[in-house]
């Protein structure tokens, strides 16, 4: 049997709406998270080395821990706080793997071999729109792997995950962790950007897993941000993280009071970043180039690769000084480029891609029931921070100075360090809130989406619902479950499915079918299905490919909002449909109850009857097939339907209870 023969039983214990609703779980659910939080705190007591924080970054990464109460970075064999993102495999395929600044000094002479900016590949298939983008701007190659992922491959024909690469990275900073502390380090929180999916999250754990890692927490990293932000400070209130990256961009909304860090809303974009400013330099250094002489330089891979540093160097001076000079002789063998950038030209060029990162504060700060002049402070996280423009854009959206008191370099790499203080024990008091960035649900009878909990809710949390059977006998159901803010469950995208079997055969409505969702501290989904009477259960743990991108959860939140009107005519059209199906049920049932006293033979108009009455159902099927399919949207219709066949189907059953009693 399909889910579709499955309905919520239990009105009174329905989610209340979503426009509250964040806020009302949150706070109801910090029983439940704060001893989460003091259960995990009393076993990582067991813990026998120091947790570290990783900021895992587009363009550079950065390693913390704990000492004492104060988190501190961790600098490199280099003297930085810092370490670049790159990785470089041997052009001669003997094995040697460079990462940091060995990586990204020989990435000139090595350009095919050397992967940067992989953490925007993360968790994302070949055909996606940003990948393709992507492709056309790298020197590497990147392949379609044989499950449709984005992989990397060397000169050699050697492919790599963005997993792999990701967990390279990882190992060099559990190196520096290690070198700096003299100790083997195990045990690591490891940031994500915000509106990272299920895929990504779990991808990013998984790169740790391939290093040795025991990932204990993946944090959102503004979240993170926070954290380094409000250790120390006491003035509690509304905080927005700005944080803008070398790959990606998020905004979150948290309310920090007493030591508790509750995320209110969180929003963003995972492909927006330093590297997309840095494109845009590079296209307009070639463009300039050819305007001068002729000459294109898209196809010359080492030219672009000397191209691409020279735009990131002249970026990071212009956050400095008003005009900087990018010189690069001999990039052909007879011309040189040689030209002056200013900062109002960046500035200008750039302006639509700092305007993209306001539409994501205005829909968290809307998400979180806020107004701009309800926030207290802003943080300002992310290299590209730096930028004096988008400072001043900053500034003029929320009409108060960004708080710069952290370095944001360093931020997200000091509030993960704070987070593994957390679990480890080391650090008392602090209790952090997350949210879940989509509405969950399953699929319930006649199509419709049975929502658990809703967008924003806080996490790690575990809700549970009451559900029955609406066919007699039924000894299975199907729990499909879905993310998404829309009322029919076609419309949403179903993460993962699992069946429930073994329920004993009963009349409809009476089992009690209990499914429960339960979502970690890393917002891996477990949903369960538990058949009250007779304890049978089942569940699923949904991660990996069935995550949402960035541009799914934003398409989602958008038709929920733009279709809201229609959805809910057709979700009321298909509540009657249903309705209407389960009387066919119960009309089929009663003729076969009522031809066991039937003869056949007579002539008292029964058998007359009965064929007309199945006539009449196979019409209303009919109904019910068309309006599942949209061709018929006549509610009236269907409800004078219902009425006709409930009143001549209650006639058959008091007809058949007759003959049973002669």
């Amino acid at each position: 049997m399909i889910s579709s023969v499955m309905f919520r039983v239990s009105e009174t214990v329905r989610p209340r709406s979503t426009s509250t609703i964040p806020r009302l779980i949150s706070r109801s659910l910090q029983r439940y998270n704060s001893s989460t939080v003091q259960a995990t705190k009393n076993s990582a007591k067991k813990i026998s080395s120091k947790v570290i924080g990783i900021d895992l970054g587009t363009t550079n990464s950065a390693v913390a821990v704990i000492e004492g109460e104060t988190p501190r970075i961790l600098e490199n064999k280099d003297g930085d706080k810092t370490t670049p993102s790159i990785v470089a495999f041997s052009n001669q395929g003997d094995g040697e793997v460079l990462i940091g600044n060995n990586a990204k000094r020989q990435s000139i002479v090595n350009h095919k071999n050397t992967f940067y900016a992989t953490k925007r590949l993360i968790g994302r298939k070949f055909d996606d729109d940003e990948v393709q983008k992507d492709i056309e701007m790298v020197p590497y190659k990147i392949v379609k792997h044989d499950n449709g992922d984005s992989w990397l491959e060397t000169s050699q024909g050697v492919r790599y995950s963005p997993s792999q690469i990701g967990g390279f990275v990882l190992r060099e900073m559990k190196k520096i962790a290690e070198e700096n502390l003299n100790e083997e380090i195990r045990n690591a929180v490891i940031t994500v950007p915000a509106y990272f999916n299920d895929s990504q999250r779990q991808a990013t754990k998984i790169a740790g897993e391939l290093i040795g890692l025991n990932v204990l927490r993946i944090v959102n990293e503004p979240t993170a941000a926070s954290l380094a932000y409000g250790l120390g400070n006491k003035n509690d209130g509304i905080v927005a993280v700005y944080d803008l990256g070398g790959g990606t961009f998020d905004i979150s909304i948290l309310d920090i009071e007493d030591g508790v860090f509750e995320v209110r809303s969180t929003n963003g974009d995972t492909h927006l970043g330093g590297e997309d400013f840095d494109n845009l330099l590079v296209n307009y250094i070639v463009d300039k180039f050819k305007q001068e002489t002729g000459i294109d330089l898209r196809n010359d891979r080492l030219a672009i690769q000397r191209i691409r540093q020279a735009a990131e160097k002249a970026k990071i001076e212009l956050s400095h000084v008003k005009e900087t000079k990018i010189e690069l002789p001999f990039i052909t063998k007879t011309e040189n480029i040689s030209l002056t950038l200013t900062e109002d030209e960046l500035d200008a060029m750039s302006l639509h891609l700092i305007n993209k990162t306001i539409e994501p504060v205005k829909k968290a700060i809307k998400d979180a029931d806020l107004t701009k002049k309800d926030i207290d402070d802003v943080i300002l996280v992310g290299g590209m921070t730096r930028m004096p423009k988008i400072r001043k854009t900053v500034e003029k959206f929320f009409g108060i100075k960004p708080n710069i008191d952290i370095n944001p370099d360093e931020a997200v790499a000091l509030g993960a360090a704070i987070q593994g203080a957390v679990l480890s024990g080391e650090v008392k008091d602090v209790l952090l809130l997350d949210v879940t960035p989509l509405t969950l649900g399953i699929e319930t009878y006649g199509g419709l989406f049975s929502p658990l909990i809703p967008r924003n809710t806080t996490v790690p949390c575990k809700i549970k619902q009451m559900y029955s059977t609406a066919v007699d006998g039924q000894n299975s159901i199907d729990i499909n479950v879905y993310q998404g803010e829309r009322p029919i469950v076609e419309d949403n995208k179903l993460i993962g499915k699992f069946k429930l079997s073994g329920i004993p055969a009963q009349p409809k409505g009476v089992p009690k079918i209990e499914v429960s969702f339960d979502i970690d501290a890393d917002g891996i989904i477990k949903v369960s299905a538990k058949d009250k009477d007779s304890g049978k259960n089942a569940y699923i743990t949904v991660f990996g490919s069935t995550g949402l991108t960035n541009e799914e959860i934003e398409k989602l939140v958008n038709d929920s909002k733009s279709n809201q009107d229609s959805d809910i005519q057709r979700k009321n059209l298909l509540s009657h449909v249903s309705n209407l199906e389960l009387i066919v049920f119960d009309a089929e049932d009663a003729i076969k109850k009522l031809n066991k006293f039937i003869d056949y033979n007579d002539k008292d108009g029964h058998v007359k009857m009965i064929n007309e009455f199945t006539k009449k159902i196979e019409i209303v099927k009919n109904m019910i097939s068309d309006a599942r399919k949209g061709d018929l949207n006549n509610g009236d219709l269907i409800k004078a339907a219902q009425e006709e066949l409930k009143e001549e189907t209650l006639n058959i059953i008091q007809q058949a209870s007759n003959k049973s009693k002669k």
